[in-house]
């Protein structure tokens, strides 16, 4: 029984030391983002591609959606100055969304 002991305590060492470690790993720095920024980011950003592609108005499949650290990019052409319109205030409607450059072209 004590050699079954054993090993399950160095599981249970080497598991917490993993984990430490996949922690600290994640931190990320100033100049970059953590694994959870990007999670965040990556979310933000279906999620206004979402809202894009589902207005009537927008023409989602020609606007491209960058996020990093909150911070919403919109580029691409739209048709009206309306449409460029309607894609910044759905892009904003998004939660975690810190601001959004709009970087839209009317063509």
């Amino acid at each position: 029984m004590q050699s079954v002991e054993k090993i399950s305590n160095q599981r249970r060492v080497l598991m917490f030391g993993l984990v430490g470690a996949l922690v600290a790993g994640c931190a990320g720095s100033r100049s970059t983002e953590s694994t959870g920024d990007y999670i965040d980011d990556a979310a933000i950003t279906t999620k206004v591609k979402a809202l894009l592609l589902k207005d009537p108005l927008v023409g989602g499949l020609a606007i491209d959606v960058d996020t990093t650290k909150g911070r919403v990019r919109l580029g691409g052409t739209v048709k009206s100055e309306a449409e460029r319109a309607k894609a910044v205030e759905l892009a904003r409607s998004v939660g975690g969304v810190l601001s959004v450059q709009n970087d839209l072209v009317v063509r």
